[in-house]
């Protein structure tokens, strides 16, 4: 039971710490979003509900200057005031003078906003959510009203002599008016005073000619002073020159002396000197020469050798291309030799082999067909062959009779004597004779090894009777 109860609490302490651990979270990012920091060149206004002053009076914003700041949700907001500084050119024309003379005035003031507590107040009432163009415009009238009352207290000649006054005076008057917004007065710059009667211009051209009255009194008097000074100067110089004229022939003379001497040595010295420069300089012109082709001997050498080199090198290059050009077309040649004996050898060798492969074909048919009639012959070869020559026997005699077709006998005249013999005449003779040349065919069946039927065999002539015989004729 104890261990049980140890759980449950256990379980119930985790849910709490879980709680307590994402409030903590959220409330370190509430202050890490909510702490701004202020640059150096802005001012941090912030607003909403703000502490009082140190005077106990109420603040309707605080404004901080570098450093960090704690913006409170919901009660507080901020913004920036930047504190780049603002050029605005004021070019202020017929503002009337102490003397009611109109002037022109052009100038550029610089202004930014204040970084003095209470003018930082003032800034922050005064400009916060303005933007650029509005505060130079404002700034712009404050400095016409001021500038032109300023011009008003003073004389023409106070303004353009004494700048420093004028541009005090402006710079107090100026300042003082634009704190009352927020801002203070950096710099002014007068380019020019000018008015429309002349004054100004008047005033310099009578300050120019007094000027140029009193430079020409002092110059006159430095000239009167310069011409008695001339004088007495005359005077002392013409003594001081016949004195020194005489002092000056003695010592010319002793000058002359010692320049003739002087010059004379000079001349025998120069001749000495300039003997010897021609001899140096003869000498060296002579090894310069010598110099020279030898010089111009050994590039002559350099020159050969690397002619000669040159050429060897392009002989050499040309004959092992030329070498190489023979040998690459040998192999060529040997190559396509050898290619064209190898198709040859080929083409003769699967010739062969075809003619091979038909004479085989033919002989083994060949062979079949005796085999053939040599077993219908019941085995006994000869009379296979004479069954062959049987066959062929009809080609034989076609043979013989072609042997005699052909033979064209125009004109065949027998002479005929009325002799006879055996009881024939010279033209049954010629006849019997002609006949004869054809083999019989008793011969020629025995040549066949072959014996013609009873049938149609012929008798031997012995055996023929006298009557066959006149029978015949």
């Amino acid at each position: 039971m104890k261990i049980l109860s140890n759980l449950l609490a256990s379980n119930a302490v985790v849910p709490i710490v879980v709680v307590i651990v994402l409030i903590l979270f959220m409330l370190v990012l509430l202050i890490a979003t909510r702490v701004k920091r202020c640059p150096s060149d802005k001012i941090m206004v912030i607003y909403g509900k703000v502490s009082k002053s140190q005077d106990g009076t109420h603040r309707s914003a605080k404004c901080v200057h570098g450093g960090t700041e704690f913006i409170v949700p919901l009660f507080q907001s901020y913004a920036f005031l930047d504190l780049t500084p603002i050029s605005i050119s004021v070019d202020l024309r017929s503002a009337l003078s102490r003397q009611n003379i109109r002037i022109d005035v052009p100038s550029i003031f610089t202004v930014g906003i204040s970084t003095e507590q209470g003018v930082m107040q003032n800034a922050a009432e005064r400009l916060l959510g303005l933007k650029l163009p509005q505060i130079q415009e404002l700034a712009k009238d404050i400095i016409f009203g001021q500038l032109r009352l300023v011009i008003a207290t003073m004389d023409i000649e106070e303004i353009n002599t004494n700048r420093d006054k004028f541009l005090e005076a402006v710079s107090l008057n100026v300042e003082g008016e634009l704190k009352k917004i927020g801002l203070r007065l950096i710099n002014v710059n007068l380019t020019d005073i000018s008015d429309e009667s002349g004054y100004i211009v008047a005033l310099g051209k009578e300050a120019a000619a007094k000027a140029i009255n009193d430079a020409k009194i002092s110059v006159a008097e430095e000239d009167r002073k310069g011409a008695i000074g001339e004088a007495n100067a005359r005077k002392d110089q013409r003594i001081n020159v016949a004195d020194a004229d005489s002092q000056a022939i003695k010592g010319e003379n002793q000058a002359k002396m010692e320049i003739a001497d002087s010059q004379a040595l000079l001349r025998q010295r120069q001749a000495e000197a300039e003997q010897r420069a021609v001899s140096a300089e003869k000498i060296n012109a002579a090894k310069a020469l010598a110099d020279g082709y030898e010089a111009e001997k050994q590039a002559e050498i350099i020159r050969a050798s690397k002619e000669k080199a040159t050429q060897e090198a392009d002989i050499l290059v040309k004959t092992e291309i030329e070498k190489r050009k023979v040998e690459l077309e040998a192999e060529a040649e040997a190559e396509k030799i050898r290619r064209q004996a190898q198709g040859e050898a080929d083409a003769i060798y699967a010739k062969m082999e075809a003619q091979a492969r038909g004479v085989k074909a033919v002989l083994s048919a060949q062979a079949e067909g005796l085999a053939a009639v040599v077993q219908a012959a019941g085995g006994d070869t000869n009379e296979a062959a004479r069954l062959m020559l049987a066959d062929k026997i009809e080609k034989l005699v076609e043979t013989q009779v072609e042997a005699i077709k052909n033979i064209k006998i125009d004109k065949v005249t027998v002479w005929d004597g009325g002799n006879s013999q055996d009881g024939k005449t010279a033209t049954a003779n010629y006849l019997s004779g002609l006949m004869k040349s054809i083999p019989p065919m008793t011969d020629l069946f025995a040549m066949a090894g072959l014996t013609m039927p009873e049938l149609v065999r012929a008798k031997p002539v012995e055996e023929t009777t006298e009557k066959e015989i006149k029978e015949e004729e």
